[in-house]
């Protein structure tokens, strides 16, 4: 057990190897700390990375898993998503923020995506009026962009190290949204599939490392949504002009339970175990749960 002066936020083992087991955090301060474990008293990387409270935080390049440079990405209240790379002190690698003019908005949720090479990484911002905004890291330029007309709780690809597959995005009135990213339209984007899952705010979304296509949602009323994702017979299609444009498929719930009065807030798959999770909720409890007959969906 370690306490620290400020609140935190958010954390991550994202960008560290198993060896290391460094844990990167995001505070209400706005600072960007990272932690040895084994001597937690001075962090061993530290940045006032934002001027208000990191939301959300997310890595890659580490335990394993993408191609590339160890890089951990920080989004915030103060409108702006922010990748950052521990072995370069004091500035980010990539800062996106809003255009001249534009205001800001609270971002909620970030997540790492087609890290499969040495050179490309995308990052998904999630914001609280419902934007969703995907950066090249290899370009550096918003790559495209959507809105789900409700603030986006939580947004994950269904694999970090692969050729961008599936995108999942929950939202504040119990919706979902998967996005198939194999084909990019040049006008309508992705092609993408809509649920009605929780009668309140879908705080998470995490896919089964064991099984790209099933993954978790965890809901204001405190329960938990098990999803099987369907892909359609033919992924793309060519629309009137001959362009490429994806084709969505569809969702269907294999299981669902109740565990608390209180919304689960977060979430998490054992990539060891199979179906072995954990998650946390407002009623100050962390509960270990096990899901049985994966293999069999």
């Amino acid at each position: 057990k370690i306490e620290k002066a400020k609140p935190i936020k958010c954390g991550t083992f994202g960008a560290t190897s198993l060896q290391q087991r460094y844990l990167a955090t995001g505070d209400f301060g706005g600072n960007l700390n990272i932690w040895n474990l084994e001597a937690p008293e001075i962090p061993v990387y530290s940045v006032k990375a934002h001027k208000e409270i990191i939301n959300c935080i997310d890595g890659v390049g580490g335990l394993g898993i993408g191609e590339g440079a160890p890089e951990i990405v920080t989004g915030s209240r103060d409108g702006t998503v922010k990748v950052w790379d521990p072995r370069q002190k004091d500035t980010p690698v990539a800062n996106m923020e809003p255009v001249q003019g534009e205001s800001k908005r609270d971002c909620w949720t970030v997540a790492f995506g087609n890290a499969y090479n040495q050179e490309e990484r995308v990052v998904c911002a999630g914001y609280d009026n419902g934007d969703i905004k995907l950066f090249d890291l290899k370009t550096m330029s918003l790559r495209w962009e959507t809105n789900i007309k409700n603030g986006v709780c939580s947004v994950e690809f269904d694999r970090k190290d692969v050729n961008m597959n599936k995108l999942v995005a929950t939202s504040l009135e119990g919706k979902f949204h998967v996005f198939d990213m194999r084909t990019q339209h040049p006008t309508k984007g992705f092609a993408s599939v809509s649920e009605k899952a929780h009668k309140s705010t879908m705080w998470q979304v995490r896919h089964l490392p064991q099984n790209r296509d099933i993954f978790m949602t965890s809901g204001g009323a405190g329960s938990l949504h098990l999803w099987k994702y369907e892909y359609p017979a033919q992924r793309s299609k060519k629309d009137s002009e001959g362009a490429e444009m994806g084709v969505a498929g569809s969702v269907s719930l294999l299981q669902n339970v109740t565990l608390s009065t209180q919304p689960i807030s977060s979430l998490d798959w054992s990539p060891d175990k199979k179906g072995l999770c954990v998650c946390g909720a407002f009623d100050q409890t962390v509960r270990v749960l096990i899901v049985t007959k994966l293999n069999k969906v």
